[in-house]
């Protein structure tokens, strides 16, 4: 597979990326008057099916089919990580298809994702290979979700280095704070629970009542209960038996406060704030934040149910990419837009950073640095813009959109006007059909930070007679 350079793996450009959209095009490159077709498709809650279908090359070498199958296990990874599954479909030639079935397994190279993947839905994960006839059709339901700002309401927005609350009074923001919290490492959910409620209660002290209050939460949601997040890591690894009173926090927070509730995904939540502040449908939210959190809006306005954490699904085709220090896999979102790409980059082009300095802190020390014009994080972020143009083709395979909105820490201050350039940029020379088809934008400074949270706030519908 070629890098985004156009050379093989042992390139020398800076970060030896392989574009998604280069790998596809060298399959596509290859095939003759007639193809073959690997099909892919995951099953999730409710008959739900997300499916995929590849051309390849027929009559395939050993090395090209181990090189295919290398791909149709990115892509199967996207889309679990993209719609969420519990049991995955494959059609095609053996020699593709069955090591990919094997890494979904157990004991297999996916191992990570099939344990993450059987907790969330309770049940083991399936692989199965099927002739092309007996997968499963493309089945999605989307669902319209209505906004309003009448009455008085909170809003949050949960993440792993800090936790924003809005009050609304009749849709004017009449409250916003950041709440700074360390919760990866806590073992005992009280600490999440009494943190949140403290904030929340500060917000209602700015209104005259509460009527409604919203989430936005980095995590994987099934309903209002919690599946597996970084948010709660420390309570899962160190305090299991405490982990199910984690999982149902939500439900904690709810019976307190005896009013409408709702609680998404906070990617989710980015996509509804784009659609409400800018007034687009067709919305890809990307949240750079400690960690990636996308959400989608799709052409009308629906959201499509899919878990979206895209922060473990795989933008970067190297396999020697840097590492997701979680999931062990290389190449994730993870890894090329948060504060850990920030963090391996700035060291990449000199930053030293002590030891014991947290990623928040290190990415300030990186933004006050851009701020001045510091070369090195100049390169930061032109390098996350590439990141970014080179992603945008890739996910429009699985989500049909024409807007990206794009906020969270990382894109705060100067950095995140360079992070737009340099995608603009590169989108323009290398994905030219892309860059007439999408708009990259940001929301203003506040709304990029806050606009979850207030957006949130907006979701819960008022009891009549509030």
């Amino acid at each position: 597979m070629a890098c985004s350079c156009g050379k093989k793996h042992t390139c020398t450009c800076e970060t030896e990326f392989i574009s998604p959209m280069s790998a596809l095009w060298e399959i596509y490159s290859g095939i003759g008057e007639k193809a073959e077709v690997v099909a892919i498709a995951w099953e999730r809650e409710d008959g739900k099916v997300y499916r995929y279908d590849l051309p390849i090359p027929e009559n395939l070498s050993a090395a090209a089919a181990k090189e295919v199958s290398y791909v149709v296990e990115r892509i199967a990874k996207f889309i679990v990580w993209s719609a969420g599954g519990w049991k995955l479909y494959l059609a095609g030639p053996d020699k593709v298809v069955k090591p990919v079935a094997k890494a979904y397994t157990k004991k297999g190279a996916r191992a990570f994702d099939y344990d993450f993947f059987t907790s969330i839905y309770g049940r083991p994960v399936e692989t199965c290979v099927v002739p092309l006839a007996e997968m499963p059709e493309m089945n999605e339901k989307p669902a319209l979700v209505k906004t309003v700002a009448d009455g008085c309401r909170i809003g949050f927005d949960l993440g792993a280095s800090d936790f924003k609350i809005s009050a609304l009074n009749k849709g004017k923001v009449v409250f916003s704070k950041e709440f700074p919290w360390d919760p990866v490492p806590q073992t005992d959910p009280e600490y999440h629970y009494q943190k949140l409620t403290a904030g929340l209660k500060e917000a209602a002290a700015a209104l005259p009542r509460v009527d409604a209050i919203g989430g936005s939460t980095a995590g994987t949601l099934v309903g209002q209960k919690m599946g597996i997040a970084s948010l709660f890591r420390g309570v899962k690894t160190h305090s299991p038996e405490k982990f199910e009173t984690a999982q149902n926090m939500f439900f904690r927070i709810e019976k307190d406060w005896g009013v409408p509730f709702a609680i998404y995904n906070d990617g989710d939540v980015t996509a509804l704030a784009g659609m409400i502040t800018m007034g687009k449908k067709g919305i890809l939210g990307v949240a750079m934040g400690s960690s990636e959190a996308v959400g989608y809006v799709d052409m009308k306005g629906r959201m499509t149910g899919r878990i979206s954490e895209l922060a473990f699904a795989p933008v970067d085709f190297n396999p020697n990419a840097p590492k997701c220090e979680w999931s062990g896999d290389a190449g994730v979102g993870a890894m090329a837009f948060s504060q850990q790409a920030v963090n391996w980059l700035a060291q990449k082009y000199g930053f030293k950073f002590p030891k014991a300095m947290k990623l928040p802190e290190r990415l300030k020390v990186v933004q006050a640095a851009m701020e001045k014009g510091d070369e090195k994080a100049l390169k930061v972020y032109i390098q996350i813009g590439r990141f970014l143009a080179h992603a945008i083709p890739w996910y429009n395979e699985f989500y049909d959109y024409e807007n990206m909105m794009i906020l969270g820490r990382v894109t705060s201050g100067l950095g995140g006007e360079i992070i737009l350039e340099s995608a603009k940029r590169m989108l323009k020379d290398v994905y030219p059909e892309w860059a007439e088809k999408i708009d990259i934008f940001m929301p203003d400074e506040k709304a990029r930070r806050l606009g979850q949270s207030v957006a949130a706030a907006q979701i819960p519908v008022i009891k009549k007679g509030k």
